[in-house]
């Protein structure tokens, strides 16, 4: 077991989590009450990560965040080091390709709400940012919770996009989904099955949670 690796790819994807959840909250939220007729466009940019190839989003990523590029530049003069092959290289992807996977289950939860209780919480005189604290969150939490698991999960697990912008530097960029490919390389079969067994587990454990409480959930609204 590589320890080192394991306990880098739970903090990304704690890291991860922190940053996006929010941003997936109001985003989702947006696109659940939107009229814009930019709205298909908009969904398909932010699916994209589903379905391009993870090398083709860690090209434009890496592009995006080298030394010649403006965000590349302006994070090196401020940090003080590359953005690129760093754990903050590594952050800035991962909430990139995780996008999906957090905004769409938020954002299915928002259209699920019916648009009476928006218009009563208004009629009550709440305001929007109270609408959404006191009664559309508490509504939309499975989404909330489905989103905070497939977001955690996918980022341990992710390799192409990660092996890109970070490269393979132990203690820095090695995940645990990097050191497994290495393990397999170097014939190493042991060590490389016990953490692709582990990843396993995780991912189902968390997944099967997942979607217990959601259905948990579910049945309390229904009955109630």
């Amino acid at each position: 077991m590589d320890a080192t690796a394991i306990a880098l790819s739970a903090r990304l994807a704690g890291v991860t989590l922190l940053v996006l959840l929010p941003l997936a909250v109001l985003l989702g939220r947006w696109l659940a009450v939107t009229r814009t007729r930019f709205k298909p466009w908009i969904e398909g940019l932010l699916a994209l990560p589903l379905v391009l190839p993870p090398t083709v989003v860690g090209y434009y990523l890496l592009v995006a965040m080298g030394n010649q590029s403006a965000l590349g530049r302006l994070f090196e003069a401020l940090v003080g080091h590359a953005l690129a092959f760093s754990f903050g290289g590594l952050v800035f992807a991962s909430v990139l390709v995780n996008i999906p996977f957090a905004v769409q289950p938020v954002q299915r939860a928002f259209e699920s709400i019916a648009p009476d209780l928006r218009e009563a919480a208004q009629c009550c005189g709440l305001t929007r940012w109270q609408a959404l604290w006191r009664i559309e969150l508490p509504l939309a939490w499975p989404g909330l919770l489905s989103a905070a698991v497939l977001t955690f999960a996918h980022t341990l697990g992710e390799f192409g996009v990660v092996l890109m912008v970070g490269g393979n530097i132990p203690g820095e960029t090695q995940t645990v989904a990097i050191s497994i490919y290495d393990r397999t390389q170097s014939f190493d079969h042991a060590s490389a099955g016990a953490m692709a067994a582990l990843l396993l587990v995780i991912s189902l454990v968390t997944m099967a949670v997942s979607y217990g409480l959601v259905e948990r959930l579910m049945r309390r609204r229904r009955s109630a």
